[in-house]
């Protein structure tokens, strides 16, 4: 069954109109094709498995030669597209907050030796318990999340890390940039509550939030359980000789002794979860050294406060046993309604997930085999030009009060993404039906190849500024003391 059937189709809405003729304005001379290709893989009647299916589709009427030189050589003006992904009607929480997730996705590439700039990257679940690195290409993506019971996202950008990259830096000035155009399109204005931008435990949260200080946002991430933050100076006694401490007593995460009486204490009975008990601490931060991304910094290294949330639950829908989850937040002062809002919000982080895997398996973004990465950064943008006009596409519907969904929602519930039924709107087609041709003759047999394909090496994983010395791993169950 194909994502958009062609006996359904409606009235097209002001938003898709608007996109599709924004994203036709982004491609070049000699780039229409990519027009046609994004049609062609929502109109195909099923997920797409190769490029040369793709040029079979009625909606692409070139040959399959055409298809792949408009992906090699094409051209995409990808400024004019990421301010018109930001100018499209976005989802927002129930306070009227966005709230963007950002996460890598990896392309694999292990057997392409001819591929410049291919990054050694952690994959999970590959083997019985192992996280195996596999040469490919890591794109960092975000996307707007929504509320309630779907598995809707809004994608909103995507960059390619390349060798040397340091993911912190590269990943603050892709979101600076972001929120710079949000800012423009009139997403967030003066008096609207800040940009909750929400991480996994990949990330360096103080340091994500320290490089974006002078913006509206708030950082929350996951943190590992077997941190050790520092608490805030207690005040200075009188008469007290000495230099005054920049840190104050040790919160480790594996000592419960260490936490203390939380500042906020919440429960909520959730549907499926059972009973969820939340705590917080106030005014935590780690202890900074000049090592991994902070090598390169001068000084003093300064101190970045937050919450730390830990969350445990009953159960999980999956009959797993449950792990104590830790948060934290670049705020500090966090009330009980906070707290409740933070960890709900972080749950919703997983409905990212959801969208690379429709990226992957149905829209079928990492089946052509793409030598250099400025053709798998060409092939990406059609990807998330069609998943966008699926998004804006969609029926309407109303929306539960809870994001976790234990109100039901009344209406008309929309499809998952990859089962939508809609059209996008019937444009003129830029090109006219392929002539008949026959193929080339290409090399005679027997002859040897005399201009081969250079072979590139595969970089190590996108390192931070200082190298990290390898370390035997501990067998004691005694918490890693970093921090």
């Amino acid at each position: 069954m194909s994502l958009l059937h062609r006996d359904a189709r409606r009235e097209p809405l002001a938003e898709l109109s608007c996109f599709r003729g924004e994203f036709y304005s982004c491609l070049t001379s000699r780039s229409d094709a990519l027009l046609e290709l994004a049609d062609a893989v929502l109109c195909g009647d099923g997920p797409v498995k190769s490029l040369a299916e793709l040029s079979l589709v009625g909606e692409h009427r070139r040959g399959h030669g055409g298809l792949y030189a408009a992906v090699a050589r094409g051209c995409v003006d990808s400024g004019r597209l990421r301010r018109a992904l930001a100018a499209v009607p976005l989802p927002r929480s129930d306070d009227g907050r966005l709230v963007l997730a950002i996460d890598i996705t990896c392309w694999l590439r292990p057997d392409a030796h001819t591929s410049p700039e291919r990054i050694l990257c952690h994959t999970y679940g590959r083997g019985r318990d192992q996280h195996i690195p596999v040469p490919g290409c890591p794109y960092s993506i975000i996307c707007a999340l929504e509320a309630g019971r779907t598995s809707w996202t809004a994608p909103l950008d995507a960059l390619r890390l390349a060798p040397g990259d340091d993911t912190a830096t590269v990943t603050s000035q892709q979101l600076r940039e972001l929120i710079e155009r949000l800012i423009t399109a009139g997403q967030w204005q003066a008096g609207d509550p800040d940009i909750l931008v929400i991480a996994d435990a990949g990330y360096d949260a103080p340091r994500l939030a320290f490089l974006l200080r002078d913006l509206p946002v708030q950082v929350l991430a996951r943190i590992r359980s077997d941190r050790v933050l520092r608490r805030a100076v207690p005040p200075r006694q009188p008469h007290t000789l000495g230099r005054p401490p920049r840190h104050g007593g040790e919160f480790v995460f594996g000592q419960p002794d260490t936490w203390g009486t939380p500042d906020t204490e919440t429960v909520t009975d959730t549907r499926l979860y059972g009973t969820a008990a939340a705590r917080s601490w106030d005014r935590l931060h780690p202890k900074l050294t000049h090592r991994s991304s902070w090598a390169a910094a001068d000084g003093t290294l300064p101190i970045v406060e937050g919450t730390v949330i830990r969350l445990d639950i009953d159960h999980l829908p999956s009959g797993a046993t449950p792990k104590p989850v830790w948060l934290w937040w670049s705020g500090t002062g966090a009330t009980p309604a906070d707290t409740d809002r933070l960890w709900q919000a972080y749950l919703r982080r997983f409905d990212i997930e959801h969208t690379f895997r429709l990226f992957k398996q149905t829209l079928g973004r990492t089946c052509p085999k793409i030598r250099t990465p400025e053709a798998a950064d060409r092939w990406t943008w059609p990807i998330l030009a069609a998943y966008t006009q699926l998004r804006l596409a969609r029926p309407p519907r109303s929306r539960p009060a809870s994001p976790l969904g234990e109100t039901k929602p009344t209406g008309q519930t929309p499809p998952c993404p990859s089962r939508l039924p809609a059209h996008p709107p019937k444009d003129r087609l830029p090109a006219r039906a392929p002539k008949p041709t026959h193929p080339g003759p290409g090399r005679p047999p027997g002859q040897k190849n005399t201009r081969p394909t250079p072979r590139h090496d595969v970089h190590t994983a996108h390192k931070t500024s200082a190298t990290k010395r390898q370390t035997k791993k501990p067998t004691t169950s005694r918490p890693r003391r970093t921090g």
